[in-house]
């Protein structure tokens, strides 16, 4: 148990320090946009019709606290984001960034992990048996069904499901609610509209996961297979089931827990994509606006940092799971 607690703590230190060093990077990347915050949303001003002054852009400098050193400033908006949970203000829209996601956040975070656990779902099970089975007729369709899933781009996978809706049903199933629900509050009925339409993008961004997840499953498990310790066990009189999941299955599926992080940065990477096609309003589409058409850096760094914290928090989750299940992993860590 100390030597658990130890490893958590360990795992949680370095957790921290790679969100500092993350929003050291980010903040960085923000200021090293041309233009500070105050002339960028002065100069979108002035796109609007508003006559801008030199006096009106050190005002909102001043406003703003730009002309504090670098450092000092990161060191404020880092300590409002750890200890209060606070982004500031966006730079061009000037509403609260924590208001301006809101639900976007556990929106998008839902729909990419229900696209992980709907590529693992499958591709566990299948990789595993298709590792053990030795059928070409099988092993072949299972190879076409993942060059598929890894060839065929998702933009693409969505454009076809919708105008094949829209020619059948006459809906193009865009967006992730209908009309009435939009704007109104979550109610029962407000879910079950959200669910009705949340399948789509879900099975788009599940369906190259699947793919990928099922080659590695497969692999893994093909290598696990030949190695003496099955063999053993297969002469101590085990098969079947128990001997897939109990020796090579146990063994393979670590390196696959161990990944979710890297598959969830994956799937949110492809998100804004799709959110474009399906036009979604959540915070992949909001990403999109901010780095590519309004130029609003303090909304776009709020949104990555919040994935990347998202990421380092699913693996110190792993983490502390692999620990459990295989005290290796404490070892290598802690020099056991």
């Amino acid at each position: 148990m100390l030597q658990f607690a130890q490893f958590a703590l360990t795992r949680a230190g370095m957790a921290i320090v790679t969100l500092l060093l993350v929003s050291f990077i980010v903040f960085s990347l923000m200021e090293l946009v041309p233009g500070n915050c105050a002339e960028r949303y002065l100069a979108f001003k002035n796109t609007q019709g508003a006559k801008i002054s030199i006096e009106d852009i050190q005002a909102e400098e001043k406003r703003l606290g730009l002309d504090r050193p670098f450092v000092v400033r990161w060191a404020s908006w880092v300590g409002n984001v750890f200890f209060h949970g606070e982004f500031g203000d966006s730079c061009i829209l000037r509403l609260n960034i924590n208001q301006l996601l809101g639900e976007k956040i556990w929106i998008s975070l839902g729909i990419c992990f229900a696209s992980l656990f709907m590529a693992y779902l499958i591709a566990v099970p299948v990789g595993i048996i298709s590792a053990a089975v030795d059928s070409p007729v099988a092993n072949n369709a299972l190879r076409l069904v993942s060059y598929l899933g890894l060839a065929l781009p998702n933009f693409l996978l969505a454009l076809m499901i919708m105008l094949f809706s829209t020619v059948m049903f006459g809906d193009s199933l865009t967006g992730l609610f209908s009309k009435e629900f939009r704007d109104a509050a979550w109610s029962f009925d407000r879910v079950v509209d959200f669910l009705s339409r949340a399948w789509l993008p879900i099975f788009i961004l599940g369906w190259s996961a699947t793919a990928f997840a099922l080659q590695t499953v497969r692999a893994l498990m093909s290598d696990e297979i030949g190695k003496l310790y099955v063999t053993a066990a297969k002469a101590r009189g085990i098969f079947g089931g128990k001997l897939l999941w109990r020796y090579p299955a146990k063994h393979a599926l670590g390196p696959i827990v161990n990944s979710l992080g890297f598959d969830l940065n994956r799937v949110f990477n492809e998100l804004p994509i799709v959110a474009v096609i399906l036009t979604l309003t959540e915070m992949g589409a909001l990403l999109l606006e901010a780095l590519a058409r309004s130029n609003d850096q303090q909304l776009a760094g709020a949104i990555i940092f919040m994935l990347t914290a998202s990421i380092v928090f699913l693996n110190f989750m792993t983490d502390m799971l692999l620990a459990i299940l295989d005290p290796r992993v404490r070892h290598s860590v802690m020099g056991g």
